[in-house]
C-alpha cells in the first residue's frame, strides 16, 4: 500500500494514528488544553499524533450558528498550537482558495465529506504537496471514491488518505458498513475510520446535529478488527460545552479508554 509522511509519521505502515480534536478551533486554551492531553496519551500509548481542529465550518445545520474563528484567526490558533506541542495539524478546507494559506500551517489538509467530489477543491489540495485527507461523502459508494483520490493524483501528489465517517441511512441517520474499509483500502490509499462523525445524527435536533455516542466504542473496535490505519476522533474536555459537534464527541476518559481498546485491536490484526 502507498504510505503517507509526514516527518517522523508514517501512516499505512502499521503503526496506528489518531487525528483528533475538537471539531472547531474554539479559543486557543481551549485548543492547547486538548493537544497537551492527547499528546501525552498517545506518547504514552505509543500512538502516532496530528492535532484536528476546523478554522471554519462552513456547513452548520442553521446559518445563525458559530462557524469557528475564521481563516486567519484560525491558522494562528493553529500555529500556536503546533508550535507549542511540536504537533503536526489537520484542518478542513471548504474552497479552492483556502488551500494555499492553510497549508502555510496545516500538514493535512482535510476534505469534507461533503465536498468529496469538488474538482476544484481536490486538485488545489494536491497541489500543496501536502497530505490531503478526503472524508468519504455520506451518499458515496466506498468503490465511487477512487475517482476524489485519483483527481489529487493527478497533480503529482500522491500523499492521499480516505476516511470513512458513515453512509446516510434515511433521515438523520448514519450508518457505517464495515466492508468499505476494506474496498477503500484496495486503492492502495491508507484508511482512517471517523469513529464520532459516524455516530452523528445529521440535522437531528432541529436547528443542529445530534449525536448517539454510546456506539463509539462499538464501532471503533469493530473498525480496528476490519483493518484501518488511523483513527479520527472529536475529542473535547467538556462536550456539553463544545461549540460544535458536542453530541458526538468523546470527553478525555471516554477518549482514553476507546484509543487503548482500538490500540489493542489494531496490534492483534497487524499480527495475524
Amino acid at each position: 500500500m502507498n504510505s503517507v509522511k509526514l516527518n517522523n509519521i508514517t501512516i499505512g505502515e502499521g503503526k496506528l494514528v489518531l487525528l483528533g480534536g475538537p471539531c472547531m478551533a474554539e479559543t486557543l486554551e481551549t485548543c492547547l488544553e486538548i493537544a497537551k492531553f492527547l499528546t501525552a496519551l498517545t506518547k504514552e500509548l505509543d500512538i502516532q499524533y496530528i492535532f484536528k481542529a476546523s478554522y471554519d465550518k462552513a456547513n452548520r445545520s442553521a446559518g445563525n450558528t458559530r462557524r469557528g474563528p475564521g481563516l486567519v484567526e484560525g491558522l494562528k490558533i493553529l500555529s500556536k498550537v503546533k508550535e507549542t506541542y511540536n504537533v503536526p495539524i489537520v484542518t478542513d478546507i471548504h474552497e479552492a482558495a483556502e488551500a494555499a494559506e492553510a497549508a502555510k500551517v496545516a500538514d493535512v489538509l482535510q476534505i469534507p465529506a461533503f465536498l468529496c467530489r469538488q474538482t476544484d477543491l481536490l486538485l488545489a489540495a494536491g497541489e500543496t504537496g501536502k497530505i490531503v485527507n478526503i472524508k468519504k461523502g455520506q451518499f458515496m459508494a466506498p468503490e465511487d471514491m477512487k475517482g476524489a483520490v485519483e483527481k489529487v493524483r493527478m497533480t503529482g501528489n500522491n500523499q492521499v488518505m480516505l476516511t470513512e465517517r458513515g453512509s446516510s441511512f434515511g433521515y438523520h441517520n448514519l450508518v457505517v458498513d464495515m466492508r468499505g474499509l476494506y474496498t477503500m483500502r484496495q486503492m492502495d490509499v491508507p484508511v482512517i475510520f471517523d469513529a464520532t462523525h459516524s455516530v452523528q445524527l445529521p440535522g437531528g435536533n432541529g436547528n443542529s446535529s445530534g449525536g448517539a455516542p454510546q456506539f463509539i466504542p462499538t464501532l471503533a473496535r469493530a473498525a480496528a478488527a476490519a483493518g484501518i490505519d488511523g483513527i479520527f476522533a472529536e475529542i473535547h474536555p467538556r462536550p456539553a460545552e463544545a461549540w460544535s459537534d458536542g453530541a458526538n464527541s468523546l470527553d478525555f476518559a471516554r477518549a482514553e479508554k476507546v484509543l487503548k481498546e482500538v490500540k489493542a485491536i489494531h496490534e492483534l490484526v497487524r499480527q495475524s
